[in-house]
């Protein structure tokens, strides 16, 4: 008797051929249908055309800022941004009483007092004294303490120790970073000691409740501060904002045991609002200095800028709109290419030359997902490269991005398109029906974001709970500028700012394209063809 002797290895490499051959008919079928390949490139058309169709609209228009005279109301056209040592856009408003610190030393001094007034309906009250008609109110980001800056034009680095309206003690420096101190209200019986340290470009801050024990809240690196800085007493408010509007408010904040020890002072103590140029809404700063006691007003903010009701912005994927677009077309085909086998009756054809149904289905995600991809690849990157540039010409301000962030915001259009296409092949698996698929997959991804985000009709609490559980979320890989917990805002999607971080969201995308195609592979195998 003669055996034959097959190598260990023989099978591994006839599943891999199995496989690459399966993957070449899936490929075939995909691209002779003339219909489909269409549809990509429709899909790729849409979404970049809807998008620098989007891009290339009017300037959102200048917002009202007080009640109308016999002129109309006035009003304040988007702000030309700071920008801060890290390239990213700034808030610099506020209300500064400094001094020429020259060299290493410190700045000392004890709050006693931080109250505020706010104007509830947005704008700023008509009158010769503004703040006369705010309600009393202090915004929980409001700030007052002890700042080192490299000079007075907004956008200039800084180091400041500050308390807030409800957030205790904070050290914040460059705008992005925050850091927190002792806890609680300041008030007359629980005041705040601040300390300011300068030893060259690194700035060290501190924290007393009594003036005797003192603890280290954080330091700062201030890469080239000059040797002749700004230093001395400020106070910012930010805007009370809603998910309609932005009102300005005012903070008062009381002084008193302020020196600055070591240090070589020159000139007086003068009080100047910094970034008064800015045309967003804020309320005029001032300073009473008497007995050592310092009662200083200020409004605006120290802090990074986004979009929204304040932000007279927008960021660049605003045009990214157009994605949804190409999300439906991709769902479209993504369905059909399983259901319409299903229909024709060649669906058990197909079994009969690939009897593993699961390297059948495999090879089917890998082809739609990939010409997704590549389709949205297509249609995103002219939207990022050429949308801030038409939003800008028609007289939008756009946030300033990296490219880091350009190369994820494109590669993860594209790769949300993918998967979405994805998940439409699975629950076609599923449903066998194209319709049902399709409907299924759109209304659980394109809608669920369409009303959402762009048309904002639903209360921030549904369609935060709608962006975080259903595939929508994937959308998320679209955000371009972050949101920070120490900035006043609405972090809302109409603003372009998503309940998940950009992977998180699309995780959740993901997420269901595997659990649909874990259920779909397993009902391929139970059901007949």
């Amino acid at each position: 008797m003669t055996a034959t002797i097959t190598p260990a290895h023989s099978g591994s490499r006839a599943g891999r051929d199995g496989s690459g051959r399966v993957l070449r008919a899936e490929w075939t079928k995909f691209r002779t249908v003339r219909g489909w390949v269409i549809a990509m490139v429709v899909a790729a058309a849409v979404t970049a055309g809807v998008g620098l169709w989007a891009a290339s609209g009017p300037q959102a228009g200048c917002q009202p800022v007080g009640p109308a005279g016999p002129a109309g109301p006035p009003v304040a056209c988007r702000p030309a941004r700071p920008v801060g040592p890290g390239g990213e856009a700034v808030s610099d408003r506020f209300y500064f009483v400094h001094r020429t610190l020259h060299g290493n030393g410190s700045i000392t001094a004890r709050v006693t007092a931080l109250a505020g007034r706010y104007s509830p309906g947005g704008g700023i009250p008509a009158g010769p004294d503004p703040a006369a008609g705010l309600t009393a109110g202090i915004q929980p980001w409001a700030k007052a303490g002890i700042l080192v800056k490299a000079g007075t034009t907004p956008g200039s680095a800084y180091a400041a120790v500050l308390v807030t309206g409800g957030h205790g003690v904070r050290m914040q420096y460059d705008y992005t970073h925050d850091a927190p101190g002792l806890g609680g209200r300041v008030s007359a019986a629980s005041p705040r000691w601040l300390r300011l340290v300068r030893s060259g470009d690194t700035l060290t801050g501190y924290d007393s409740a009594d003036g005797r024990h003192w603890t280290r809240v954080g330091s700062a690196v201030l890469a080239g501060l000059p040797a002749a800085a700004q230093a001395g007493l400020f106070v910012a408010s930010p805007p009370r904002v809603t998910a309609e509007n932005a009102g300005p408010s005012l903070a008062t904040a009381v002084f008193d045991h302020v020196s600055l020890p070591g240090a070589e002072t020159r000139g007086g103590w003068g009080g100047a609002t910094i970034g008064a140029g800015s045309r967003y809404p804020a309320l005029p700063g001032r300073f009473h200095a008497a007995g050592g006691v310092f009662t200083v007003s200020g409004s605006g903010d120290i802090a990074p800028a986004g979009p929204g009701p304040a932000g007279l912005g927008k960021p660049g994927d605003d045009g990214l709109a157009g994605a949804f677009a190409g999300l439906i077309v991709v769902v479209v085909v993504g369905a059909m290419f399983m259901t319409a086998e299903y229909r024709r009756g060649l669906i058990a054809v197909t079994f009969a030359a690939s009897p593993g149904r699961g390297r059948v289905l495999a090879a089917k995600a890998v082809v739609i997902g990939s010409a997704s991809f590549a389709a949205g690849l297509a249609g995103a990157a002219p939207v990022v490269l050429v949308g801030a540039h038409l939003l800008r010409a028609h007289g939008n301000y756009v946030f300033p991005v990296s490219a880091l962030t350009q190369v994820r915001v494109v590669a993860g259009t594209a790769a949300l398109l993918a998967v979405a296409a994805v998940l439409a092949l699975a629950v076609g698996t599923i449903l066998r029906h194209g319709a049902g698929a399709i409907t299924a997959v759109v209304a659980l991804t394109a809608v669920a974001y369409f009303f959402s985000a762009p048309l904002a009709v639903l209360p921030p609490g549904a369609a935060d709970w709608l962006l975080r559980v259903t595939p929508a979320a994937g959308f998320a890989v679209q955000q371009e500028v972050p949101a920070y917990p120490q900035v006043s805002n609405a972090y809302l999607p109409q603003y372009g700012y998503y309940p998940l971080a950009p992977w998180a969201g699309f995780a959740v995308l993901c997420g269901w394209a595997a659990l649909a195609l874990g259920l779909a592979a397993v009902l391929l195998r139970r059901r007949d063809a």
